[in-house]
């Protein structure tokens, strides 16, 4: 289904209110990740506010899809677009990383139960996703016409480049592959940077399509900010019956704010107030030229 004018203008206005968000909790944590998150703004804007089958007010809700972050350290980027979708309150934000929070550095369920999963070793995250699309198969084996399986549900697990230096990854892209989880959507944030500087420097993933193919996975590859590719690989992701799909999301580290962008060393840590005051200065006069494509 392609997007009207609108609906792109609209979700473009989110993703930038969404990196305001990013930029006003890693101030008020002073630690965090920048980078990554704002990176991945677009890719989960249209995840949540077009593509999940998902409900906020009823997070429990048997038939929803299921969210695995599997780099748990982009978690602002998470949590900012589940309270812009109605999880929590936006104000709840500024208690990131802070004593008692709910909003941990890394997503823990145990203190917000709307997580699907904790996360924080990286290279865990997909396996979690591949025993969740096998756990959905079986039930569907049951024979019962209420499985959530046949009901349409998706596992959708987000992952960074950089983790697929672990092994564990390609032993659950191995299985997932076997098992032909056509239920199970991988999502890479192709970044090129990790906390010690280029992919293609510490540890080479070229080319990355041909080793998920030859792992038998339907491989999609996106501009990572163009939202009509994003949502029409996740559309293209429901048609795929007999084998998982990934989608290579080739997106900019630290997306919005030019002084940003491309640079490693915003892996892994926050703005202090005199660069938050200069991003946000940045994000709020491209909100502002957004909303004029209203006019």
């Amino acid at each position: 289904m392609d997007l009207s004018d609108e609906k792109v203008i609209e979700l473009k206005e989110i993703a930038n209110d969404i990196r305001i968000s990013i930029i006003d909790m890693l101030l008020e944590a002073k630690s965090g990740h920048t980078a990554g998150p704002l990176g991945m703004a677009d890719i989960f804007t249209i995840l949540y506010f077009h593509t999940l089958k998902h409900d906020p007010k009823n997070p429990e809700w048997e038939d929803r899809d299921r969210v695995v972050l599997s780099n748990g350290h982009i978690c602002p980027v998470l949590y900012a677009t589940m309270a812009h979708a109605g999880y929590f309150s936006v104000k709840e934000l500024k208690t990131l990383r802070k004593f008692k929070s709910r909003l941990q550095g890394h997503p823990h369920r145990d203190f917000l139960p709307t997580l699907e999963t904790s996360s924080g070793p990286l290279g865990s995250g997909l396996s979690q996703a591949v025993g969740m699309a096998i756990a959905d198969k079986m039930d569907a084996k049951d024979g019962d016409p209420s499985s959530t399986l046949r009901a349409g549900r998706r596992i959708y697990c987000l992952m960074s480049d950089g983790e697929l230096d672990e092994g564990q990854s390609w032993e659950a892209i191995l299985l997932a592959g076997k098992n032909k989880l056509h239920n199970l959507v991988a999502v890479i944030d192709r970044n090129n940077i990790q906390i010690d500087g280029y992919t293609e420097d510490i540890m080479p993933l070229e080319s990355l399509s041909d080793k998920w193919r030859a792992f038998n996975w339907y491989v999609i590859e996106v501009d990572g900010h163009n939202m009509e590719e994003i949502a029409d690989a996740f559309e293209k992701a429901k048609a795929i019956y007999e084998k998982p799909t990934v989608i290579i999301a080739h997106t900019i580290p630290g997306k919005g704010v030019k002084e940003f962008e491309r640079d490693y060393r915003w892996h892994g840590k926050p703005p202090n107030p005199e660069e938050a005051k200069m991003a946000l200065h940045e994000l709020r006069t491209l909100g502002g030229k957004i909303k004029s494509e209203h006019e």
